[in-house]
């Protein structure tokens, strides 16, 4: 099957309206602000100086990530599994990223896209305490872009229906599943694993 190439995409994709282009703001307006400040999840995207792409998901209490200008986002870092993929290709790539927010209940997305710098400045590190512990480092975010997505992408997954909700029994403790793919360390059941992360957020 032969692969599309953009003069396909045109006849195949009708243009965009104008109100699907002009609602891309060059700032977080009141409404993005009120959306992040509800948000306690989000995913964010990075390419590196390779061209590889990575994205990571990044939790807290909502509002986790702090609306501190019309173009500045700060979100902290907290204990993941070190490999700091998105770090390295904030520092070695091109600092270009993309932020989708989610807000349980809410099916409409907020994206975001703009240019990351980390710093570990003590006096930055001690507001964005949470959980009882400092951030390892804070992502500051200079905001050229946001708008919001339609719900429809969360409406067919039915993301936020309590009848798509999988009982977790039905798949194997993430522990299980690296020790099968690796044969290294010890398998933990759900039970363990959501025991000590708990003491680790």
């Amino acid at each position: 099957m032969p692969d599309l190439a953009a003069v396909d995409l045109a006849s195949i994709y009708p243009a965009p309206s104008p109100r699907v282009i002009a609602k891309a703001r060059p700032e977080i307006d009141i409404h993005a602000q009120r959306f992040i400040a509800m948000s306690p999840f989000c995913v964010l995207a990075t390419s590196g100086s390779d061209g590889s792409v990575d994205a990571s998901p990044r939790g807290g209490n909502p509002g986790f990530v702090s609306v501190a200008g019309p173009n500045l986002l700060l979100m902290p870092d907290r204990s993941g599994n070190n490999r700091i993929d998105s770090f390295r290709n904030i520092v070695e790539g091109s600092g270009l990223v993309q932020l989708i927010f989610l807000v349980p209940g809410i099916d409409e997305t907020l994206r975001v896209g703009g240019t990351g710098r980390l710093s570990a400045e003590p006096d930055l590190l001690a507001a964005m305490e949470e959980f009882g512990k400092l951030p390892r480092a804070v992502l500051s975010i200079s905001v050229h872009e946001a708008y919001f997505h339609c719900g429809k992408a969360l409406m067919r997954a039915r993301l936020w229906s309590p009848q798509s909700r999988v009982d977790r029994s039905v798949f194997p403790s993430i522990s299980q599943v690296i020790h099968d793919q690796t044969k290294l360390g010890e398998p933990e059941t759900q039970a363990e694993v959501e025991a000590r992360n708990k003491t680790q957020l």
